[in-house]
């Protein structure tokens, strides 16, 4: 049995869910700091992308990019203005 099955590793939902959790608390944190919004979200953003490039080749990268770039431009991501986003991606 792999190890999500027998408990040793936590499912990709629960992982996914924790680090949200987490990244929300640093936002959090951070706008408590006083630190520009454009700040956060860039160096969360440059911290996504190079954890990305080391971990899925460039056109998975590409297509996350590209999903991303869709939900912007439908204003998916507007409507749901003034809600963290952390692992809804």
């Amino acid at each position: 049995m792999d190890g999500v099955m027998n408990g040793k590793q936590p499912a990709p939902e629960k992982d996914l869910h924790h680090a949200g959790q987490v990244v929300d608390k640093a936002i959090e944190y951070l706008v408590g700091q006083h630190v520009s919004e454009l700040a956060i979200a860039s160096a969360l953003l440059g911290g996504a992308m190079g954890l990305l490039t080391r971990s899925l080749p460039d056109d998975v990268v590409v297509q996350i990019l590209n999903n991303a770039i869709e939900s912007v431009e439908s204003g998916e991501m507007r409507s749901k203005a003034g809600k963290d986003h952390a692992g809804e991606a």
